[in-house]
């Protein structure tokens, strides 16, 4: 365990802080509540993970278990919203079709159109 990171009154960064993987029992990341069906629902951040990373230092903000709400349902009208959005990433820009799939940014056209795809 990171000595360093061990903070859990919050002294020294504020909130209480501790070492990746050693998290209190109730608390969880955004992403381990969307799991669970749940979301952080307004509350504040209740404590952080820290941790080394190859690019300096990692944060995880945890949020409390009990305090979480459920996460809302998605209705027709946020559907055709979400289906408006994701359109302009299936169309490729060299042929304008749209190729039923989001479009690699990396390749930035379909496969069909793709410069550097070997032709069988």
């Amino acid at each position: 365990m990171s000595v360093r990171f061990w903070d859990p009154d919050g002294t020294t960064y504020g909130i209480p802080t501790y070492p990746l993987h050693t998290a209190p029992d109730g608390l969880g990341t955004r992403r381990q509540l969307r799991a669970c069906g749940l979301r952080p629902g307004g509350q504040q951040v209740a404590a952080q993970l820290m941790w080394r990373h190859a690019r300096g230092i990692a944060v995880a903000y945890l949020y409390r278990l009990d305090l979480a709400k459920p996460v809302r349902p998605m209705t027709p009208g946020r559907w055709r919203a979400h289906e408006a959005m994701m359109r302009p990433r299936r169309i490729c820009p060299a042929c304008r079709r749209d190729v039923g799939y989001v479009i690699r940014t990396s390749l930035g056209t379909c496969e069909r159109c793709d410069p550097t795809r070997i032709a069988a």
